[in-house]
């Protein structure tokens, strides 16, 4: 996911942290040369794409995987209850 960064349109974000947690931020933002706001927006950003990515990756095991490849390229004949569901969406569609 790109950096959003769009400097007309802004707004503000504010969070209470302890002075040690200020300092240890700082203190890395400085080893970077970055402002202590740099920092914070770039490792959230970051840490956010990270959390939506680890969402939208659906990860398996080998056995899952193969498990889920034969049910796709053998999959079961339709059972009494998955007919049903079929035939009460056609009807709704009509």
């Amino acid at each position: 996911m790109p950096p959003i960064s769009n400097p007309k349109s802004t707004t503000r974000l504010e969070a209470s942290v302890t002075p040690e947690i200020k300092a240890l931020w700082q203190k890395a933002a400085d080893l970077e040369g970055r402002t202590l706001s740099d920092f914070v927006i770039a490792s959230v950003q970051a840490a956010a794409c990270q959390v939506i990515k680890e969402h939208h990756i659906l990860k398996l095991s080998v056995e899952d995987s193969e498990i889920f490849v034969d049910a796709l390229l053998n999959p079961p004949k339709p059972n009494d209850a998955l007919k049903a569901a079929a035939q009460q969406y056609k009807q709704i569609m009509e």
